[in-house]
Order: C-alpha cells, then sequence, then structure tokens
C-alpha cells in the first residue's frame, strides 16, 4: 500500500487549499497521486478528491435520523467513517498511487481525539504515514498564538504517534520577517521569551514562557517550512521534508 500523508490543522489553516496545491505540484511532476478528502461536513472543497468520506456518511441525513444538531452529526459521522476502513483500503490499493494526501476535517478533534480518526490514522495503510500539521502564518506570528499551535501539535503527535511536520501556510499573506521570527522561535527558545515580554499581561507571559519551556525540552519543536498554495512556493522544501520523513531521515520528532 501506498504511503499516507495527513494535512492536519485548526480550521481555516488552509489544509484543503494546500492539499490542492500540492497535489496538483505532484501530478505535474508524474507522481501518482490519490486525493483522500476524510472531511463528511465540507460543503465545497479547492479540489476534487479521489476518494471521498461523504459517499460513505452523510451528514445531513444523520442529524435527520438522529435528531442531531451540526456538531453532534460530525462527531457522529467520524466515528461512523471509521466502520468503511476496509472499503477506504480497497479502493487504494485498486487505485495503487504512490502516495495518499489525506485532508482531515477543519474541526481538528474529529480526527486526533476521536477513536475513529485515530483508528484511520493508524490503519488506513499498512506502509509509512506521517502527519503535516498546517500553521496559519498570519495567526501564528503572535507570541500566544504560536505556543498555542505548538500545544496543539504536540496533543496530536500524543494521540496518533505518527512522525509529523511542521507548515507554515499563506505565507504569501505576512511579511517575510514575520516567516524570519516564526522560524526563529522555533529554534532558538531564548528569542521566544524575549518576544513574550510585549504580552501585556505579565502573568499570563509567565504561565507561557513555563508552557514553551516544556514543549521545547520535549525535542518535539522543529523549523517550520513555510509554503504559499497561492503561488507554490515552498513546494519543493516540503516534498523534500516529507521524503525525508517517510524514508525515517527524522522519525523521532515532527
Amino acid at each position: 500500500m501506498p504511503d499516507v500523508i495527513f494535512l492536519v490543522g485548526m480550521a481555516g489553516s488552509g489544509k484543503s487549499t494546500l492539499t490542492g496545491a500540492y497535489l496538483d505540484w505532484l501530478r505535474s511532476r508524474d507522481q501518482n497521486v490519490l486525493a483522500l478528502n476524510l472531511d463528511p461536513g465540507a460543503t465545497a472543497l479547492p479540489y476534487n478528491p479521489d476518494l471521498d468520506s461523504r459517499n460513505y456518511v452523510n451528514v445531513q441525513q444523520i442529524m435527520l435520523d438522529y435528531s442531531l444538531g451540526p456538531n453532534g452529526a460530525l462527531i457522529m459521522a467520524s466515528d461512523l467513517l471509521a466502520d468503511h476502513l476496509e472499503e477506504m483500503r480497497q479502493q487504494i490499493d485498486q487505485a495503487n498511487p504512490d502516495i495518499v494526501l489525506a485532508d482531515t476535517p477543519g474541526q481538528i478533534e474529529l480526527f486526533a481525539f476521536r477513536e475513529g480518526g485515530r483508528f484511520i490514522a493508524n490503519e488506513l495503510t499498512d506502509d509509512k504515514r506521517a502527519i503535516m500539521y498546517v500553521m496559519d502564518s498570519h495567526f501564528t506570528r503572535e507570541p500566544l498564538n504560536f505556543i498555542s499551535s505548538l500545544y496543539l501539535a504536540a496533543a496530536i503527535y500524543s494521540r496518533v504517534m505518527q512522525p509529523q511536520l511542521y507548515v507554515l501556510s499563506k505565507a504569501d499573506l505576512v511579511q517575510e520577517t514575520d516567516i524570519d521570527r516564526i522560524i526563529n522561535w522555533t529554534t532558538d527558545q531564548d528569542l521566544f521569551d524575549e518576544a513574550l515580554l510585549s504580552v501585556t499581561d505579565q502573568n499570563m507571559s509567565l504561565v507561557i514562557k513555563e508552557l514553551a519551556s516544556a514543549i521545547f525540552a520535549s525535542g518535539l519543536v522543529s523549523e517550520p517550512i513555510p509554503v504559499s498554495a497561492k503561488n507554490n512556493t515552498g513546494l519543493v522544501e516540503l516534498d523534500a521534508a516529507i521524503t525525508r520523513l517517510l524514508t525515517g531521515g527524522d522519525q523521532k520528532s515532527f
């Protein structure tokens, strides 16, 4: 079976847009890639999925059948989707791609924290799997948002336990100095501690500093890769990092 890359991140981080851009980029280089949509609640996608969770579970029908609201129906749909794992595996086998790009729900907890999503992440393929954690560059350029993103990434890693890498999406929407600052924060904790001095609530700053120390001490922080799905910048570097991750170049951290 092929290797699988799961694109994970907060709602609005640009996962689906990046999925479409990276998919087109790989295919333009004659890569045999399958696009998998794991978000049963998606109403529109910027790419045509080859395999679509919406063909297995219907969120609107679940709402009617079980008298659930949208959130409850999404949770149930996520759990029910795991019942179709073998069908998905069979379709992937039939397509026989080199790699699968799996676009996960905007409600990140449906994939990372529900047992159904965790099951799919670990059982969709017998080959290698990796997590591409997508962070919105504009959101992440603030120190409190930055450390919140790192903690969410660590929480996902602790649940799925697959090799993981960072991506800074929408790099074209921020200044290059913002990108450099974020990258420097991941490589030098002292620089991040200095950035916390700008936080007006010093009690919060002290708490965040302690939390950041724990994250940096874990060894689970590595330099993010800035990319733009709009102009395809960074995709060469992203592809190289994924290749290293899948070939065992960095199985320890993300």
